[in-house]
């Protein structure tokens, strides 16, 4: 090799300088990115907390539709595969429809999240405390739920 030819590459202070300045990005970017991955499963809970909170209003809509004044235990005539019971108020009565689980599916039709009355091998995990219907959330075992109360109609999302 003559003196006349340059040697090419980096020097070790480059390649140094280089790494940290790696490193202090990365030191930024992670935490916000598993704050994103937070944010994606409150939006789905709330997405499909709003999905829920339609069904019931609908459920609600088509009995004051149907001229209704008394409980609906057949099921809502009107409503999806009429399937879905009423209260005496009208609001969507997991009693006769059979069960909290039920009732998800029947007011959230095709669309709805998969779910369970026990374990975690899916989305939501449904319970029944009278007259509330939990539905917890399982993909972040934060226990975050959303529950139904069909009493009044009220759907509430809980994040822990």
């Amino acid at each position: 090799m003559s003196s006349k030819q340059k040697q090419k590459g980096f020097t070790l202070i480059e390649l140094v300088v280089v790494i940290a300045i790696l490193a202090i990005l990365a030191a930024f970017a992670l935490p916000r990115f598993a704050q994103l991955s937070e944010q994606a499963h409150n939006s789905s809970i709330q997405g499909t907390a709003g999905a829920l909170s339609a069904g019931v209003a609908l459920v609600k809509a088509q009995w004051v539709t149907n001229g209704s004044t008394t409980a609906d235990t057949d099921g809502v005539e009107g409503f999806g595969e009429g399937d879905v019971a009423a209260t005496g108020d009208g609001w969507p009565d997991p009693n006769n429809t059979g069960g909290c689980a039920a009732l998800w599916e029947a007011l959230l039709q095709a669309n709805a999240p998969s779910i369970a009355t026990s374990g975690t091998a899916t989305e939501y995990t449904a319970s029944f405390t009278d007259p509330v219907c939990t539905y917890e959330y399982n993909p972040n075992e934060a226990g975050d739920t959303i529950t139904y109360d069909y009493s009044s109609g009220e759907v509430e999302v809980n994040f822990n």
